[in-house]
């Protein structure tokens, strides 16, 4: 299933690119006074193949949940069962997640691809209509970086094709644009370990303080990073392999639904420094992907902006978020539709009878 996705990423469909930038240029508006909306809704056109791009609706949020091995560094203050708790916040809707979805109209599907602990009201019937949790877990957690292989190259490629899978549901259901959401207790620490893997930053340009840690488990959490690139080496162009080794089993699985989403031609909204960091790994695995990617937020994790500037992406909202969940992508997406709706029912000059200058 992964050799199949990647063979079927292509590049960007310059005819659609080329009509695009020719339509924008006869809208009723001054040339590139929608800064940034006008080559994003040109890069939409050419993942189409059409001027102008469906709009991005309904959108999905997906949100991969696992645990980590290097908890035990003490990386951060927070007890491992809080993943598995927070779970059962996104499928009540309490959370921040929930909140924007209903604002923005988006369903919200949570993915259990590595949990460790027992999810509470998991075998509860949920509201039908509501969030819904998906059975994927491909092992209890991580193993600790530091120490061995975060995963196995077969667990890595398990994970991996989850987020295919997931992806590919999402689209069969009707969504028109995905939006990558996370949960993980510790994950900030394999995605700056995987930023500086793909991106070559130094470990501490990569590294942020996550939940808000303090000085002394900032700097414990860099020499994490640190000892685990310097034990496994990982090589970029070995895209699994680094996976396997220093990432997360919802890294894996974000990898997978950019994509399953890059595959299909239907645009992926990235979030915050998680997604951005597996992002990484899709490019890697598919360098066409990229043309998949829309960069939702700048996180005010620093390997954030480290991960975009290595994929060429510049965020469309910058508002010093780092809650993770799919929040940032979520705030972002009226942007990315305002961006295409232009497209479709703003006039030209001729429709309109408006002289141009």
């Amino acid at each position: 299933m992964l050799e199949s996705t990647v063979a079927a990423i292509r590049p960007l469909d310059e005819a659609a690119m080329a009509a695009a930038r020719e339509l924008q240029g006869r809208l009723t508006k001054p040339a590139g006074s929608l800064g940034a909306l006008e080559p994003l809704s040109v890069r939409l056109a050419g993942l189409a193949g059409a001027c102008p791009p469906p709009l991005p609706e309904p959108a999905a949020v997906a949100i991969f949940a696992g645990d980590h091995g290097v908890h035990a560094q003490g990386v951060t203050p927070w007890p491992q069962e809080v993943t598995a708790q927070m779970i059962a916040n996104f499928l009540a809707g309490g959370a921040v997640v929930n909140a924007f979805a209903r604002q923005a109209g988006a369903s919200v599907t949570v993915v259990d691809v590595g949990v460790a602990t027992p999810i509470p009201g998991a075998d509860e019937p949920g509201d039908p209509a509501g969030p819904r949790l998906v059975a994927a877990n491909v092992r209890p957690g991580t193993r600790d970086m530091t120490v061995t292989a975060a995963l196995t190259r077969d667990e890595a490629r398990a994970a991996v094709e989850t987020g295919i899978r997931v992806a590919g549901e999402l689209i069969d259901a009707g969504a028109g644009i995905l939006l990558t959401g996370d949960m993980g207790i510790g994950n900030t620490t394999p995605s700056a370990t995987l930023i500086a893997a793909f991106s070559g930053v130094d470990a501490e340009a990569a590294t942020g303080r996550g939940t808000g840690v303090d000085d002394e488990t900032y700097a414990r959490k860099v020499a994490v990073v640190r000892a685990a690139l310097a034990r496994h080496e990982p090589d970029p162009a070995d895209p699994l392999g680094v996976l396997a080794t220093v990432g997360g089993l919802e890294h894996a699985a974000l990898t997978g639904l950019i994509l399953g989403a890059a595959a299909r031609r239907v645009p992926v909204l990235l979030d915050g420094v998680i997604a951005v960091s597996a992002a990484l790994a899709a490019a890697a695995f598919a360098p066409d992907a990229v043309g998949a990617m829309v960069a939702g937020h700048r996180s005010a994790e620093p390997g954030a902006t480290a991960a975009l500037r290595h994929l060429g992406l510049e965020p469309l909202i910058d508002l010093g978020l780092r809650l993770g969940e799919g929040t940032g992508a979520l705030l972002a997406l009226p942007v990315v539709t305002g961006a295409v709706r232009v497209l479709h029912e703003v006039a030209t000059f001729d429709s309109a009878g408006v002289a141009e200058k």
